[in-house]
C-alpha cells in the first residue's frame, strides 16, 4: 500500500483541502472550495474557543454569562455562528467537515453521527429520570454535561424522523447555545424542510428557527457525486482471496474514503453495541468471520446497511452445509446491503456463482449470488445509497 502523506493541520481545514488537490486525492469543485472557505473562517474565530461552565446559582444572572464570555472580547465572537452544510449525497459535505474538525483548536470538542447523538441522549435523559425521580425535567443536566463535554459538536447526517427526537431538540438545542456550545453539522435536508409532514410539525417550527438563528446554512450546489464517482471502473470482486487481494482491498478502502484515517465506530443495535471496527466518510470494512461467524442478525447487519454508504469484505470463503451458520448469515448480510443499495467491495474463495455449488442450501444461495452479481454492475454502482 502507499505510503499517505500526513496533513499538517496547523493552518486549518483550507491549507490542507488545497495540498489534497494539488496530490490529486480531491478532484476541483467550486462548492467544496466555497465550504472550505467558510469553514477555515469558523477555524479562525474558534482558535483556543473554551467558554467556561453556566453558573446555575440564583445570585449569578447576567454576571456569570459576562464572565464565562469575556475571554473572547478581544478580537473573537463570544459565540459565533456555526454550519449547516446541505447538500446531496456524495457531495463531499462530511469529508468537508472532518478536515475542519481535525483542525479546529478547541479542547473540548465531538464528532459523531447525528441518530448516534440522539440515542445517546435519550439514555441519559432514561438514566437520569431513573436517578431522579421526583425531579421532573431532565434537559438542564443533559445540557451541563454535554456542554461540559464539548463546546464544539460536529454532527454527521443531521436529520429528524423520529417524534421521540423531535420533542427534545428545541429544548436541549436552546439550552446547549445557551452554554454557548458551537455546532457543525452535515445534512442532506434543507433546514426547513426538516420533519415536513410528519405530525405534530407545527410545535417543531420553533426549533428550525433557532437552527437558522444560530448556524449558518451553507448548501453545496448539485453536481458529481464523488461516492459514486470514486467508484466507476474499480473492481470489487477480487479472487482468490490472498495478499493481491488483500492489497487491492486496502486501496480500494482508502480511495473510497479519500484517504481518511479509520477509526472505530459504535452502533446501537436493540439497546446494545455493536463495535464497528474500522470505518471512514462513509465506508465500513469488516473480516468475514466479524460480520457472519459471530452471532449477529439482522437487526446489525440492518444498521450497517443504513449507516454506511459502502462496505469493504475481507475472506469471503466456500461455502457449504458444513459452515451453514456462516452462510445462513452471509444471505442475510447480502439482503441487507442489496436492499439499501450499499457498495461491496470484497475479495473471496471463489466467484459469487461458484460460492456454495453444493448440498443443502445451495438452491437457496442462487438468489443470493445473482444479488452479488448485480451489485457489481456500472448499473447498480450508480445507485444512491438508501437510508
Amino acid at each position: 500500500m502507499d505510503t499517505i502523506p500526513s496533513d499538517d493541520f496547523s493552518g486549518g481545514p483550507l491549507p490542507v483541502y488545497r495540498a489534497r488537490l494539488a496530490r490529486g486525492d480531491l478532484a476541483s469543485d467550486p462548492s467544496q472550495a466555497m465550504a472550505i472557505e467558510r469553514l477555515q473562517y469558523l477555524w479562525v474565530k474558534l482558535r483556543g474557543y473554551d467558554p467556561a461552565p453556566l453558573d446555575h446559582t440564583p445570585r449569578a444572572g447576567l454576571l456569570s454569562r459576562f464572565l464565562r464570555r469575556k475571554h473572547y472580547d478581544e478580537g473573537h465572537d463570544p459565540q459565533p455562528d456555526g454550519l449547516y452544510l446541505v447538500g446531496e449525497v456524495g457531495r463531499g459535505k462530511s469529508m468537508l467537515m472532518d478536515l475542519f474538525f481535525a483542525a479546529a483548536d478547541v479542547k473540548r470538542k465531538k464528532r459523531l453521527h447525528f441518530h448516534q447523538f440522539m440515542q445517546q441522549c435519550h439514555r441519559r435523559i432514561f438514566a437520569w429520570k431513573k436517578e431522579h425521580p421526583a425531579q421532573a425535567d431532565p434537559i438542564p443536566p443533559l445540557a451541563d454535561s454535554i456542554a461540559g463535554e464539548a463546546a464544539l459538536l460536529c454532527f454527521d447526517e443531521f436529520q429528524v424522523n423520529d417524534i421521540a427526537d423531535a420533542m427534545i431538540l428545541g429544548r436541549l438545542f436552546q439550552a446547549l447555545f445557551e452554554r454557548a456550545v458551537v455546532v457543525v453539522t452535515t445534512s442532506n435536508t434543507l433546514p426547513d424542510d426538516l420533519f415536513k409532514g410528519q405530525p405534530g410539525r407545527d410545535a417543531f417550527l420553533p426549533f428550525i428557527g433557532m437552527i437558522k438563528q444560530h448556524l449558518d446554512v451553507l448548501v453545496l450546489e448539485g453536481g458529481r457525486d464523488f461516492r459514486r464517482a470514486r467508484l466507476r471502473g474499480m473492481p470489487t470482486w477480487h479472487v482468490p482471496s490472498d495478499g493481491r487481494a488483500e492489497r487491492a482491498l486496502d486501496a480500494a478502502f482508502s480511495n473510497l474514503t479519500g484517504r481518511a484515517q479509520p477509526k472505530s465506530e459504535t452502533l446501537i443495535v436493540n439497546g446494545r453495541k455493536f463495535i464497528v471496527p474500522q470505518a471512514a466518510e462513509g465506508v465500513v470494512r469488516f473480516d468475514f468471520e466479524e460480520l457472519c461467524g459471530k452471532p449477529l442478525g439482522a437487526g446489525d447487519y440492518l444498521a450497517l446497511a443504513t449507516h454506511f454508504h459502502a462496505m469493504v469484505l475481507d475472506g469471503i470463503p466456500r461455502l457449504s452445509p458444513d459452515n451453514y451458520d456462516k452462510a445462513r448469515r452471509f444471505i442475510v448480510l447480502i439482503d441487507s446491503l442489496y436492499d439499501h443499495r450499499v457498495k461491496l467491495v470484497a475479495s473471496a474463495e471463489a466467484y459469487p456463482d461458484q460460492l456454495y455449488q453444493r448440498g443443502e442450501g445451495a438452491k437457496a444461495f442462487e438468489r443470493t449470488a445473482s444479488r452479488l452479481e448485480e451489485m457489481q454492475s456500472q448499473e447498480y454502482l450508480a445507485l444512491p445509497h438508501l437510508t
